[in-house]
């Protein structure tokens, strides 16, 4: 009866998993989607602990509770404390938790079998390799990736001589070894040197990858944490495990194939490719913007949105960096009072997760009919009198439609270079991810502004407000006349 209880609690937590997933692929449906995906895993963790065998007395399994209040304190707090901007190192360093456990767990089981005098079967060996390894490259794949993404490492790829020959010895060896182990479990130190070698792995391959290929990186580490986890499921026989395990690892997936797609480059290209390590400077980049960048002051580009009928704003990183999202909502809003049209457009993969953008201007409460994915607003730039970039670079390049030999040839961007105006808001002209200068802030349409996007955003607000007040004693005086 027992058992019946637990598949069933299974079932429902699967579906309601599955559900979560359906849901989270839209903003208006996240929060619930996201609320669906808490009450499985609820249901998930107390049909597990229905498994237990009590009898044996409440002491043994005493850790367990302690866990559970340990990780809900520290949860709760990261959920509370953690800023926004941060949200993709919070990400990367959740994904690295879950490959940590899974090793952690599959050790422990293949320890506990040998010492209560049992040799475990190929099934269960087979599935312990495979969970070390994933589960170790996970790791420390994902500390990289959070040290990239918090600056502690330099952002731009690292590369070294044979770094690729390096990653398939690593991987090779991970592999023999694993094969030893299979033959004789007996031999537990076979597995910790197994995941030895996958960290060392982890480390490896992701530290070629610079800091705006992410979003990738992110979504592939989250697909290996949970291919880690359906591993550990198979070892501890647990249904939901491999279950979940296997929803994870197939989204992360499918979710690095859009990531790819939305740069127009394979996903080995953005692991092992290296782009931005070479910066371009020195004369190429003066051949681009010698002469011809625009810098305008906060008043002179007030002049120009208190005219313009509709506005487009686009997001890049250096808005996540500055913390600008709120200011950018005051701006959006006065510009709305002045009855101008104003939307949001997001590149897939402006920021440094899925989403990033969006998340942040859902933060300040800025309405989802306003944002707008790069194939819908598109078409309408033709017809944009002003568009605002805050700091994005390589998103809005037109070198990846125009130069076939450029490092994002090909790659979907958003066509900002067609409005009648573009504001780009940034502090230099240093290049993107990309390593390459953009001819877009030398365009005779162009205006820049340089500082800090936040700082420059609540320039423009105020400018803004000056240009209405400098206005509104015309306007009445012509009201009078009339």
């Amino acid at each position: 009866m027992r058992l019946a209880l637990v598949n069933l609690s299974y079932l429902v937590a699967s579906v309601l998993f599955i559900l979560t997933f359906k849901g989270l692929s839209h903003p208006r449906t996240a929060v619930r989607a996201n609320l669906m995906g808490s009450v499985g895993m609820l249901i998930a963790v107390v049909a597990t602990l229905l498994l237990l065998d009590w009898s044996q007395g409440v002491q043994r399994y005493g850790v367990i509770f302690a866990g559970l209040a340990v990780g809900s304190v520290v949860g709760a707090l990261l959920a509370l404390k953690i800023r926004m901007t941060a949200m993709p190192q919070m990400v990367a360093l959740l994904n690295g938790f879950g490959g940590a456990a899974s090793t952690l767990v599959a050790g422990a089981a293949l320890f506990e079998e040998l010492a209560r005098g049992r040799m475990p079967s190929n099934q269960f060996t087979v599935a312990t390799v495979a969970s070390g390894i994933i589960g170790a490259v996970t790791f420390w794949g994902s500390l990289v990736a959070f040290a990239k993404l918090e600056e502690i490492l330099p952002g731009r790829p690292i590369l070294f001589g044979g770094r690729q020959a390096v990653n398939v010895a690593l991987l090779a060896i991970s592999l023999l070894l694993g094969a030893g182990l299979v033959a004789r479990p007996d031999l537990v130190w076979l597995y910790w040197a197994i995941v030895v070698f996958s960290a060392i792995l982890g480390v490896t391959s992701v530290i070629p990858v610079g800091g705006a290929d992410m979003p990738v990186v992110i979504c592939l580490l989250n697909s290996y944490s949970g291919l880690a986890a359906c591993a550990t499921g198979f070892v501890l026989d647990n249904n939901m495990l491999i279950i979940a395990g296997s929803l994870v690892g197939a989204s992360g997936i499918i979710l690095s194939e859009i990531m790819c797609r939305a740069m127009n480059r394979s996903l080995g290209n953005v692991l092992f490719g290296g782009v931005g390590a070479e910066i371009v400077t020195g004369a190429a980049a003066d051949a681009v913007y010698a002469g011809r960048v625009k810098a305008a002051s906060a008043e002179v580009i007030a002049m120009v949105l208190a005219s313009a009928r509709r506005v487009v704003i686009v997001p890049g990183y250096g808005m996540a960096v500055s913390q600008a999202q709120h200011a950018v909502r005051d701006l959006a809003n006065l510009l709305e009072s002045r009855g101008a049209e104003v939307e949001f457009g997001v590149h897939p993969v402006a920021g440094r997760m899925p989403g990033h953008m969006n998340v942040l201007l859902a933060e300040a409460d800025i309405p989802y009919d306003k944002v707008k994915e790069m194939d819908a607003i598109n078409p309408s730039f033709a017809q944009t009198d002003a568009v605002i970039v805050i700091g994005a670079n390589d998103v809005v390049n037109p070198l990846a439609r125009t130069d076939p030999k450029s490092p994002i040839a090909g790659m979907p961007i958003l066509d900002v270079d067609k409005a009648r105006t573009v504001i780009v808001i940034k502090r230099s002209l240093s290049p993107g991810f990309a390593g390459i200068p953009n001819p877009l802030f030398a365009a005779d349409t162009t205006l820049r502004y340089f500082g800090d996007g936040k700082k420059a955003v609540l320039d423009l607000v105020d400018a803004l407000k000056q240009e209405n007040h400098l206005v509104r004693p015309d306007n009445q005086a012509s009201t009078r006349a009339q």
